[in-house]
């Protein structure tokens, strides 16, 4: 298995993109101003007990679906691309399978996600997973929210979580 890495603009910076034979395998928007840093590459090296390599032009169809979804119009990343699961399991990822059904401009709760799932009263379990998700965006977990409807958090960016859901009102 050959695993590549190359980087795609989002307006919140570059993300870090890990490309397996099989399809993506890491979206990262990094808290680093670039996210080339080595924390970021040994991290995802770590995870995959292998060393990617860099492929300049990997991620150009997911730049241009990016470009798309940040102009307003309604991807469903996952009807475009392949995902490779390989870093998510158990119920972390039956739970970002579920979010993945959640529509453009749509909210579950953790709750909601929790039961569609298959594990009601695993609320806790779904906040795990959207936190620790390695497809931040392209699979949603920003259209998972706190019971009340208020938005709760997005790693240490509330703000980018606000963004996106104001984004798919529109």
């Amino acid at each position: 298995m050959t695993f590549r890495y190359d980087f795609a603009p989002t307006p919140f910076g570059d993300a870090l993109v890990v490309f397996s034979d099989e399809g993506i395998v890491r979206f990262d928007l990094s808290e680093a101003a670039d996210p080339s840093v080595p924390w970021l590459l040994e991290d995802v090296s770590a995870r995959l007990r292998d060393v990617p390599v860099p492929d300049s032009g990997a991620a150009d169809e997911l730049a241009h679906l990016l470009d798309d979804y940040f102009a307003g119009d309604p991807i469903r990343f996952d009807e475009h691309l392949r995902f490779d699961w390989r870093l998510v399991d158990g119920f972390h990822l039956a739970a970002l399978q579920a979010i993945t059904t959640i529509e453009w401009g749509e909210t579950m709760s953790y709750g909601e996600v929790a039961a569609v799932a298959g594990s009601p009263g695993a609320a806790r379990a779904v906040g795990t997973a959207c936190r620790l998700t390695p497809f931040s965006i392209i699979v949603p977990v920003h259209r998972v929210v706190r019971s009340d409807g208020s938005p709760g958090q997005y790693g240490a960016h509330p703000e980018h979580k606000r963004y996106l859901l104001d984004l798919e009102k529109t």
